[in-house]
């Protein structure tokens, strides 16, 4: 079963099928806790409503709604997200010491350099090459320089802050599927590859994976529904 369709749900999770969405998701699966997904038509632009931006300022997805405090607090930024999580069920985040910051360190790797690069190398690879070839040989060098830097970090541990499984793990394991999306060899990561096929063996990524199914179904209705503005707004192009 997912917990995604649960009726007595504990948190909202508002998104659509990014990675920084996904890694929510798989948290909450890994905690077991019910929650429900509430698709956000990014391409229709109901991320800049008023209702959205009252939960997210930023109009960003993702946001999780807690229900247990005060009726409904939201928390915006998938790093940040984490960290609340982590800390109120007592999971996948030490409490202090080197552990702790082992863990906070490689999660801020991932938000703030993970993340944004290979995100902006999967823009401009959509885009084609010709349409930016600076900016596509620019990103793809420093994509293949972030896969290294984790390949070469799993190398030592089985896991990005160590011995065990964190949110440092869960931040970044969606963004790992871009290896052959990014049109580059698994092989050249071997322990990437590794560390990814047994974080893909867990339960909750089994589940995640129901979830994102969802999403993408739902996202595809909502393409082809947009506008051309519509898509202009998405793409900061008008």
């Amino acid at each position: 079963m997912t917990y995604a369709t649960t009726a007595d749900a504990r948190f909202d999770l508002y998104g659509m099928t990014s990675p920084n969405v996904r890694k929510v998701a798989l948290m909450l699966e890994e905690l077991e806790t019910p929650y429900r997904l509430r698709q956000v038509k990014v391409f229709k632009g109901e991320q800049f409503s008023p209702q959205f931006r009252a939960m997210n300022p930023l109009s960003k997805v993702p946001v999780l709604v807690d229900h247990d405090e005060g009726g409904g607090f939201s928390v915006f930024e998938s790093g940040a997200i984490l960290i609340y999580l982590a800390e109120k069920f007592g999971r996948f985040l030490p409490a202090a010491g080197v552990a702790r910051y082992e863990t906070l360190k490689w999660l801020f790797a991932q938000t703030s350099n993970v993340g944004p690069l290979l995100g902006q190398f999967n823009h401009f690879r959509m885009m084609g090459e010709a349409s930016a070839p600076a900016a596509y040989a620019r990103y793809r060098k420093l994509s293949a320089r972030i896969y290294g830097l984790l390949d070469e970090r799993l190398a030592a541990q089985p896991y990005l802050a160590g011995e065990a499984y964190s949110i440092a793990d869960i931040a970044t394991y969606p963004w790992a599927a871009y290896v052959t999306i990014h049109e580059m060899d698994w092989a050249d990561y071997p322990h990437l590859a590794r560390w990814r096929a047994e974080i893909a063996e867990r339960p909750a990524a089994q589940r995640e994976v129901e979830v994102r199914n969802r999403l993408t179904y739902a996202e595809a209705d909502g393409i082809e529904a947009a506008s051309q503005a519509d898509l202009d707004r998405f793409w900061w192009r008008d």
